[in-house]
């Protein structure tokens, strides 16, 4: 399939699961870059009473499950919007190689859907969060990163 038939998909899916009352209009396809389906999902918020079920989220756990991997190198994310911070996170720690999306980030705040607040706080240092975030070092947690470090030497 092309990028334009995997993205109306992604955007199928969106309208179909939203009408249903199952979350927000979100849809995203997970495909091979020659265009071939892994996995699809849409926003399950409402449904799952999951506030990370997006439509990515969902879409990228069932390809990592139907692959038996959770590295998606090579793959596409399709998805109806542009993926908030989370989901571009998710696309990140997949190791996905490229997002292809339909509506942007500025099209979902004109519908209540604005994360302008969280890209802003991303960006800010620990003690001017609106998320109240504090720093306890504790040699016990440095000790599992140093095992972990020695046990594997690697983050796949």
């Amino acid at each position: 399939m092309s990028d334009r038939e995997l993205l109306a998909r992604a955007v199928e899916l969106s309208r179909t699961h939203s009408e249903a009352g199952e979350g927000g209009p979100f849809g995203a396809v997970v495909a091979t870059p020659d265009g071939r389906v892994v996995a699809e999902g849409w926003n399950q918020v409402l449904s799952h009473g999951d506030p990370t079920a997006h439509a990515e989220v969902v879409a990228i756990r069932r390809a990592a499950e139907a692959l038996g991997t959770h590295v998606l190198t090579g793959h596409v994310m399709y998805a109806s919007c542009e993926p908030c911070p989370m989901c571009l996170a998710a696309v990140a720690w997949a190791r996905m190689d490229r997002i292809v999306f339909a509506n942007s980030r500025h099209d979902a705040a004109r519908i209540g859907f604005d994360d302008a607040r969280i890209y802003e706080e991303i960006g800010r240092p620990l003690d001017q969060r609106w998320i109240a975030c504090e720093r306890v070092e504790m040699p016990e947690a440095e000790a599992v990163f140093d095992e972990w470090l020695a046990r594997n030497g690697t983050i796949y």
